[in-house]
């Protein structure tokens, strides 16, 4: 028999250490997730926690930024505005990589955040 999964609970993206502020700012700030408090056991860590939805997503302290570089692997984040996600993305600084494979579900753009993890932006059409 099959495994019976209910729900993606969460993702997890690591930044270094020195990337956290800035990471935080990313999330929280630019692309407005709003952050909900760790458990206890988790606080002396750093990172944060967001949540929208029923999803969470779950920032995370490591020593080592290598392991975003050059990877693909991505969450999607569906947005109301296209245009108004890249000007708010372009004004942190953060990079826009145009969609290399458009289809006809939506709009999209990549981009990084300051950890180096993947994003894409999208919008349906």
């Amino acid at each position: 028999m099959p495994l019976v999964v209910t729900e993606i609970q969460h993702l997890t993206f690591y930044v270094t250490h020195a990337q956290e502020a800035a990471a935080k700012e990313f999330y929280g700030g630019v692309l407005g997730l709003p952050q909900i408090p760790k458990p206890v056991a988790w606080q002396a860590h750093g990172g944060a926690w967001y949540q929208f939805g029923r999803f969470q997503m779950h920032l995370a302290l490591g020593d080592e930024a290598q392991v975003n570089a050059g990877t693909t692997r991505h969450i999607c984040l569906m947005v109301a505005d296209l245009d108004e996600a890249e000007a708010a993305l372009r004004a942190f600084g953060a990079p826009i990589i145009p969609d290399q494979m458009p289809f006809d579900q939506w709009k999209r753009f990549y981009t990084r955040d300051p950890g180096g993890n993947y994003l894409e932006i999208a919008q349906r059409y």
